[in-house]
């Protein structure tokens, strides 16, 4: 079977720039660091939902802005949230949106870091596509961390009109590739939206498994779990 593989389509937010692990997860630890009580999962879960949201209906992102643009924006909105609720300081929301955001860019350029060597080798054997749900400032993203050269082509939800977990996102990668379903590996941290639509057009695919949503439960027994980016190997 690994002989059939000639191109590489890979998800990026939680799969290249956090090592598998769910966004949330990280940003909630972000918050731990912070000189404020703990805060309840509850009214985390509903602080990032609330931004989430916020930035899907209003465009606070720009494209040219960075990973750490992107986070600051992001946590001013949920500290927003928060301080409309008394369970943070308004006087203190911009320091704490500033340290959120380096906590996550942080993270995220030592995950990269982490990955580039895999990316580095597979992307002098495959042509290799990223097709991801963002925010319209992916190209600026991975420019700032250095991953632009491995993906010449992307396709990002908010450029073409479609999400994940909608399969033809994935038919897009595929198309741009040239190639048939059959010949892809996909490569992506979430079995609803990167996997199973992936798996849906005959394309084969690498799960790779993290922390996930916190109240999601993930089959840890499956045949293509990787626990690391560079188990790909044993798929090519």
């Amino acid at each position: 079977m690994a002989q059939h593989i000639k191109g590489i389509i890979f998800d990026y937010g939680g799969t290249i720039d956090c090592c598998g692990d769910h966004w949330a997860v990280i940003i909630r630890e972000a918050y731990g660091t912070l000189p404020m009580p703990q805060l309840p999962l509850d009214d985390f879960i509903d602080a990032y939902v609330f931004a989430e949201r916020e930035l899907a209906r209003t465009r606070h992102i720009l494209p040219e802005h960075n990973f750490y643009d992107m986070m600051l924006i992001k946590a001013r909105i949920e500290l927003d949230f928060l301080c409309a609720r008394g369970l943070a300081d308004p006087d203190k929301r911009d320091g704490y949106a500033e340290k959120i955001a380096r906590y996550c860019y942080d993270h995220a350029r030592a995950c990269i870091e982490k990955a580039r060597p895999v990316l580095e080798r597979l992307a002098g054997r495959f042509p290799m596509v990223l097709v991801t749900n963002f925010y319209g400032n992916v190209a600026a993203v991975l420019a700032d961390f250095g991953l632009d050269k491995y993906f010449p082509t992307i396709i990002e939800s908010a450029v073409v009109g479609v999400r994940k977990p909608d399969p033809r996102i994935f038919g897009m990668g595929v198309e741009a590739l040239g190639m048939k379903p059959e010949e892809v590996l996909v490569v992506g941290d979430s079995i609803s939206k990167d996997i199973i639509p992936a798996q849906s057009l005959g394309c084969r695919t690498a799960w790779l498994k993290g922390c996930p949503w916190f109240k999601d439960t993930e089959d840890n027994t499956r045949p293509d779990a990787i626990n690391e980016l560079g188990e790909l190997e044993c798929f090519l």
